[in-house]
């Protein structure tokens, strides 16, 4: 009986002793005693638990564009979670979620059973998640215990195990005194990782299904629960047999709780994966090249303004309307796409890098490598062996490389993927509404993937005759009329010191035909003659003036030759802005493309308003597009060609541009509610069609801008009409009907037309 009673006392003095060292660890852990066991999430850090966040970017009729992160996630509600979905996780990882406080003691038994144990493992040899609740799961996404919390003892093997999973406990309990079962249960889906780069629910439901998480079913589901716990592993789209498998076992649970009967649980069995997988990334989607541009702006104002683009959660509204970016970059794929396969029978089994005289260059690829990155990082890794370089750069191997046909699977070396890529045309394309600077469309090139070089903003090249309407707006805005007579004849600008000493400029047939003509003829035929007549009597620099008022950013030169868009290069993007003053009455509007930017809880944190400045008179704008619309109306207009639909009850103004030998062809066109511009050309200048007529703006850049109209104009919905061109408020004086003045010049010989003229203005 004594022996009896002393065992009994021992087991109590035993148990005591346990439950009081268990709550004193506990207690220690919990307070972070001596920083041994590393610190708690604070009460706020429950209370506001936060994850990184991907910031959004929306188009203006609110369709998400793409994202900015480092973890691709996006919160959801319960609310849009489907039925089907909350019961696979719940058959899955934690059956008795709803009758738990956060640690469920009887999957710990299980757990520990499993091994054969009647000891708690803590997560050790394989159980990791099988005793683990959906909460305490939770709480290691949110606060990174095990890799963040760390103190004196976290490094000492399997205690230090155990002190994070004790902590996960406290932590797991917290959370349960906090927040709603449906709260913990969303939380856990909007933390968790899924693979692929994707984390949270909503992205991994669009990543491997294109769903939503409220439409996802018992199939997806399934594979999507899998995941959960090894995302390498059960990835169904690289591992689909590994997929299959987990996805059996989650149906069998399905059955096992009753959720579905044994018909149902069959069907299930034999259902195909039924994948739509595609990871988000900058190079899929809409407006590729405008998200990385936008990016760049985003991350100096994130800095500036005390924020972090890439978790921070915010929304980024832009101005760019979804529906004409698609018709944009519709037009650039299906015209470049055409005239890709022209280029290429225009060079068929030669190289298209050309010098002046129309010879191959020599050492073109090897000199354009040269120049790159990835050539001068190699040759400093290999104690700059030029000669061992390029033999690492002639090595073959496979890779994928684009094509209009889709991707091809090739064995190429990086100079053999370098020689097939220069043989690309590129491209640009923007379009702004005028009166407010709002971009509504951004292609930045060809293909984002393979080629990133924007050519809107980032690209500048020589604007050819694209930058005569500057030379006209200072001829207009200087008291010239548009019916203002000048005679096609040489002009030569003096250079004194210069070899040769003087510069005249050629008609692009290097002819001239000795006709008078008026302004807005000349300008509609492009005559450079009388464009750099205009210049001379201007001079220069009243020319860059008037360029830096209509928002040209780029240093231009005072050069005669700046007229003719050769006194430097100027990029696309400022090329429409500059037009755009035109309609918008004289008043330069700076274009811009976000509208606002919200946390991620909706407040507004900027609203952005767009810089203006009166650059001309609202008289010479309203001219200027008298001006412009000369190109479809005058007789050898450039842009007679446009598709008579175009103009039909309604104005379009429109300049063609070519650069020399036909490197660069341009195209702006010019509505009363819109104005765009496309760029077509090789990467380099030296890459061309051999004939000016193949590679002139008016058949390489002007049918991307046509397509794209015609469809803007074909769906109703975006409210973008056909109209005239508003008229100035006041009475406009100048004489703008040419037509009759026109008819009346008397065409001399060119002899003739010198001997009348004052030589001043030729010599």
């Amino acid at each position: 009986m004594k022996k009896s009673k002393s065992l009994i006392n021992k087991i109590w003095f035993s148990l005591i002793s346990g439950i009081i060292v268990i709550s004193t660890f506990i207690i220690s852990i919990n307070y972070n005693l001596f920083n041994l066991f590393g610190g708690m999430p604070s009460l706020q850090d429950l209370e506001k638990p936060e994850s990184e966040l991907s910031s959004e970017l929306y188009s203006s009729d609110n369709k998400l564009l793409g994202k900015y992160f480092r973890y691709n996630r996006s919160p959801v509600k319960f609310s849009e979670l489907s039925d089907q979905l909350v019961t696979t996780l719940l058959v899955t990882e934690d059956i008795r979620f709803y009758d738990h406080s956060g640690i469920d003691l009887k999957g710990l038994i299980r757990a520990s059973y499993g091994v054969g144990k009647n000891i708690l493992t803590f997560g050790a040899s394989g159980l990791e998640g099988g005793g683990s609740t959906i909460t305490q799961q939770l709480a290691k996404n949110l606060f990174k215990i095990r890799r963040e919390k760390k103190g004196k003892l976290s490094g000492v093997p399997f205690l230090g195990l155990v002190i994070s999973k004790v902590k996960e406990w406290i932590v797991a309990v917290k959370l349960e005194e906090f927040y709603t079962k449906k709260e913990i249960l969303t939380m856990y889906l909007n933390t968790a990782e899924y693979g692929s780069n994707s984390y949270g629910i909503k992205v991994a439901s669009k990543t491997y299904f294109n769903k939503l998480p409220s439409e996802l079913n018992y199939n997806e589901s399934s594979i999507i629960v899998g995941l959960l716990n090894k995302p390498t592993k059960y990835n169904p789209y690289f591992n689909p047999e590994n997929a299959k498998e987990k996805r059996a076992e989650i149906f069998y649970n399905l059955f096992k709780y009753k959720i579905i009967d044994n018909e149902y649980y069959d069907s299930l069995k034999v259902v195909d994966l039924s994948l739509n997988y595609k990871v988000e990334n900058q190079n899929v989607g809409q407006a590729t090249y405008f998200r990385t541009v936008v990016r760049n702006y985003l991350i100096n104002w994130a800095k500036e303004n005390g924020f972090d683009l890439f978790s921070d959660g915010l929304k980024i509204h832009t101005t760019i309307d979804s529906r004409m970016q698609e018709y944009a970059e519709d037009a650039v794929r299906d015209q470049m796409k055409r005239l890709q396969k022209i280029f290429s029978e225009h060079w068929k089994g030669k190289n298209p890098w050309i010098d002046e005289k129309g010879f191959e260059i020599e050492d073109f690829l090897e000199n354009t490598i040269k120049r790159t990155r990835y050539f001068k990082s190699l040759l400093r890794e290999n104690d700059n062996d030029t000669s061992f370089v390029f033999q690492k750069l002639n090595e073959k191997k496979n890779m994928k490389v684009f094509s209009w046909e889709g991707e091809i699977d090739t064995v190429f070396s990086i100079m053999d993927s370098l020689k097939y890529y220069k043989k690309f045309l590129q491209a640009g394309f923007v379009s702004i509404e005028p009166k407010t600077g709002y971009i509504r469309a951004w292609v930045g090139g060809i293909n984002h993937k393979y080629f990133k070089y924007d050519h809107v903003k980032q690209g500048k090249r020589q604007p050819g005759s694209t930058f005569k309407p500057i030379v006209y707006a200072a001829a207009i805005d200087n008291g010239y009329s548009p019916c203002y007579p000048v005679v096609d004849a040489p002009v030569v600008f003096e250079l004194p010191g210069q070899n040769p000493p003087y510069w005249r400029p050629d008609n692009h047939n290097s002819k001239w035909t000795g006709e008078t003509m008026t302004l807005r003829r000349a300008m509609a035929k492009s005559v450079n003659s009388i464009t750099a007549f205009m210049t001379k009597k201007l001079s220069p620099n009243t020319i860059v003036d008037y360029a830096k008022k209509l928002g040209i950013q780029s240093k231009l030169d005072a050069v005669p030759a700046v007229c003719l868009g050769a006194g430097g290069d100027v990029s696309l993007f400022d090329l429409v802005g500059a037009y755009s003053t035109f309609i918008n009455k004289g008043i330069w509007t700076e274009p811009f493309f976000i509208s606002r930017i919200e946390d991620k809880y909706g407040n507004l944190i900027q609203e952005f308003i767009p810089t203006k400045q009166e650059a001309l008179s609202e008289e010479t704008a309203y001219l200027m597009l008298h001006m412009l619309k000369g190109s479809k109306e005058e007789e050898g207009g450039t842009a007679r060609g446009l598709n008579p639909e175009l103009t039909e009850d309604n104005d379009v103004g429109a300049k063609t541009g070519t650069t020399q030998n036909a490197s660069d062809g341009w195209f702006i066109g010019v509505t009363h509610n819109l104005v765009s511009g496309a760029w077509v050309g090789g990467d380099d200048r030296s890459i061309h069609f051999r004939d000016w007529v193949f590679g002139q703006g008016a058949r390489t850049a002007m049918p991307i801008w046509q397509q794209y109209m015609l469809n803007v104009y074909e769906d109703i919905d975006l409210g973008i009409e056909k109209g005239k061109f508003d008229k100035p408020t006041k009475i406009i004086n100048v004489e703008i009907d040419c037509s009759t003045y026109n008819n009346d010049i008397k065409s001399d010989s060119l002899d003739v037309i010198l001997d009348k003229i004052d030589a001043s203005d030729i010599f």
